[in-house]
C-alpha cells in the first residue's frame, strides 16, 4: 500500500484528527491518528495488516515464529498481523509501570519475535516492549508498525518496518507554536490505561 492509500483508510474511518493533542510520548501535535477508529472496522484492519504482513515477509530474511505487541494500542494490529502470517499473537502489558508478559504468555530462547505496534512516534514504548521480550531470552528480529510518525527517525533498537511513514510535527509542551498554544490540548491516547 502507498502512503496515500494508508492515510485514506485513516481518513475514511474518521481517524485522522486535527487540533492540539498530547501524544503518549508527552509531545504535542496538531495531528492525531485515532487508530481505535480504524481497528473498529475488521475489514479495514485486515486490509492494513495484510499489507503490513506482506511487507514484513518481503523485507525480513529470517521469518518470525511469534508476534508480540505492547498493550493497549498494539493488541489489535498484532493479532491481525499474526493471523495474516499464521503465527501466535502475544502481548506485553504494564505491571508496576514496566512491560511484562502476563496471562500465562511465555517466550523461550528459540523464539524469533516480530514486535507489532500501531503507531511509532518516538519509539519509547517500542524500546520498552523489546527490552521486556529480550529479558525472556527470545530474539527480536524487527518491529513492524502501521504508521511511523517519526519519518524514519525513531530508534527502536531493531529494524523498523513501517507500512508507511507520516512525518507530523511534534513539540515539547514548553515549545509550542502559537497556533497550538491557542487551542486547548486533549489526550486521546491509551498510555496510562495499561
Amino acid at each position: 500500500m502507498t502512503r496515500d492509500e494508508v492515510l485514506a483508510e485513516f481518513r475514511a474511518a474518521g481517524a485522522l484528527l486535527e487540533g492540539h493533542f498530547i501524544l503518549s510520548s508527552g509531545l504535542r501535535s496538531p495531528v492525531f491518528l485515532q487508530k481505535a477508529k480504524v481497528f473498529a472496522d475488521p475489514a479495514r484492519t485486515e486490509k492494513l495488516c495484510r499489507a503490513l504482513a506482506g511487507k514484513v515477509k518481503a523485507e525480513l530474511s529470517e521469518q518470525p515464529t511469534v508476534i508480540v505487541s505492547p498493550a493497549v494500542g498494539g493488541i489489535v494490529p498484532g493479532y491481525e498481523t499474526a493471523r495474516q502470517m499464521g503465527l501466535k499473537a502475544l502481548y506485553v502489558e504494564r505491571e508496576n509501570g514496566e512491560f511484562t508478559l502476563r496471562r500465562g504468555f511465555e517466550l523461550s530462547a528459540e523464539d524469533k519475535v516480530l514486535v507489532v505496534e500501531d503507531i511509532v512516534t518516538t519509539g519509547l514504548s517500542s524500546r520498552e516492549c523489546i527490552e521486556a521480550i529480550q529479558a525472556t531470552g527470545a530474539t527480536v528480529l524487527a518491529e513492524a508498525c502501521l504508521v511511523d510518525r517519526s519519518g524514519g527517525e525513531a530508534d527502536v533498537g531493531v529494524p523498523l518496518i513501517a507500512l508507511t511513514e507520516y512525518k507530523v510535527p511534534a513539540y515539547p509542551a514548553d515549545q509550542l507554536p502559537p497556533e497550538l498554544e491557542a487551542i486547548p490540548a486533549i489526550k486521546p491516547g491509551s498510555r496510562g490505561l495499561a
